[in-house]
């Protein structure tokens, strides 16, 4: 992600930051698993995996990617970014992993989810500073927040 926009200081933006980097060392450990050989864990990596993704794309989906989509601009964008959850979703709960190509699909499909992981944060991310009022940003906050069920994001209001 880039350094310049700020979009870092933005509390939702550092919760959806944080969960990503969450998601791909659970991927990246799975691989490696399955690199030695050793697919038990690389399943339970896997399923770790697409919980976590679970929640953070209901985050996104209901909050960030729904108020960008109140302006046409970037609603294409948007569900084109939704598109690749559902698919990566549809393929992790058909993965068998016990599948030399399915194996492979999977070391894929997280190269694949790096390069979505860009669109989102060097792309919507920063685009949501210029674009988004305050009550939309309460909004996305309220959304993650009703997903996640837990604290705050700091600086808010409980």
């Amino acid at each position: 992600m880039c350094h310049y926009c700020g979009c870092r200081e933005i509390p939702l933006i550092k919760e959806f930051i944080a969960e990503h980097e969450s998601v791909t060392d659970l991927a990246g450990d799975a691989v490696r698993a399955l690199d030695g050989g050793d697919r038990d864990r690389a399943r339970t990596l896997a399923a770790r995996m697409a919980v976590e993704l679970r929640a953070h794309w209901a985050g996104e989906e209901r909050g960030l990617f729904a108020v960008m989509r109140e302006n046409e601009e970037y609603t294409a964008y948007v569900d084109a970014l939704a598109l690749e959850h559902r698919e990566l979703a549809a393929f992790l709960d058909g993965l068998d992993l016990d599948s030399a190509e399915q194996r492979a699909a999977f070391v894929r499909a997280v190269d694949e989810l790096h390069t979505h992981i860009a669109k989102e944060e060097d792309g919507l991310f920063p685009a949501s500073l210029t674009e988004l009022t305050g009550e939309q940003w309460d909004r996305s906050i309220d959304a993650w927040r009703t997903v996640h069920s837990r604290d705050p994001l700091p600086g808010r209001p409980g």
